[in-house]
């Protein structure tokens, strides 16, 4: 077993095939083939299926993915803290955003950090706030923006941004001064899958309201169109809003809606995380 072979294996998995694992790895798609089935032969039991959809792992996959992510990512940590010791950042930083954060806070951090530590790779992967949470637990990324309050997780503040109710330009509440939950309650609702639902289902659920769930969609300029359609009414941050909402009209809700990001790191982070952690914390 060698540590090239976990890297094919988690590659084919995470990127869902073959082909996508060998551009991610700089292999041949044979020799990650290989790389595979030779694992497979020396543990003795087939790692993963073949389907319509793609490739996935085994039962037995499952549990060789898991124990080799915290193989590598050890032997990373190893590599990148003694080489830390010298005065210098390298290996891979691994970060997880959410849609509505990526562009609009993510990517100024990320050019600064790149001219500070050029020597660092970064693989950036998009999620929820549930995916996000889930990939620091399962060590897929070692840093990633996530919706506070994160108990358990060592965060910096991000940013602090107001949330709106999206209308229709012809609805009867885009003159409103403040739009209610309980408004909204009343009507078809388009549920963000992104990552803020969290945020306005706790204060919905404060004020004794439930927001219904007509359609959902993910990305937020998918919500804008939606709500531009006329197919019901939404709420989504600021930060990240499309800059042209067209048939769209953006109202302060009652009670006012905030929501908090912040980037965390698990307690076992590489130096590459933790350098990104001390450069927004410093502003």
């Amino acid at each position: 077993m060698t540590l090239a072979q976990l890297r094919a294996l988690l590659a084919v998995v995470e990127h869902g095939g073959f082909t996508a694992a060998a551009d991610r790895v700089g292999m041949s798609q044979p020799a990650v083939s290989r790389s595979v089935s030779a694992l497979e032969a020396e543990l003795g039991a087939p790692l993963l299926t073949r389907g319509r959809d793609g490739v996935s792992p085994t039962e037995a996959g499952e549990v060789v993915v898991r124990h080799a992510r915290e193989v590598l990512r050890h032997f990373d940590l190893m590599r990148t803290e003694v080489t830390a010791l010298a005065g210098e950042i390298t290996g891979t930083l691994r970060l997880a955003s959410l849609p509505t954060a990526t562009g609009t806070l993510i990517a100024s951090q990320l050019r600064l950090f790149r001219k500070r530590y050029p020597r660092v790779a970064v693989r950036l992967l998009e999620g929820s706030d549930h995916e996000v949470r889930d990939w620091l637990d399962q060590g897929v990324v070692d840093a990633g923006v996530v919706t506070l309050p994160a108990p358990g997780m060592r965060t910096v503040p991000l940013d602090t941004h107001e949330m709106v109710a999206l209308v229709p330009a012809d609805h009867r509440l885009a003159t409103a001064e403040t739009v209610t939950y309980e408004e909204l309650s009343r009507e078809p609702f388009i549920r963000s899958t992104g990552g803020c639902a969290r945020v306005f289902n706790e204060v919905a659920a404060t004020v004794g309201v439930r927001l219904g769930s007509a359609f959902e969609a993910r990305e937020p300029a998918a919500v804008v169109e939606m709500v531009g359609a006329g197919l019901g009414v939404s709420i989504l941050p600021t930060v990240g809003l499309p800059v042209d909402l067209s048939d769209v009209v953006t109202r302060p809700l009652s009670p006012r809606t905030v929501r908090e990001l912040a980037v965390a790191i698990s307690a076992s982070a590489a130096p590459a995380a933790r350098a990104l952690l001390e450069q927004i914390a410093g502003g």
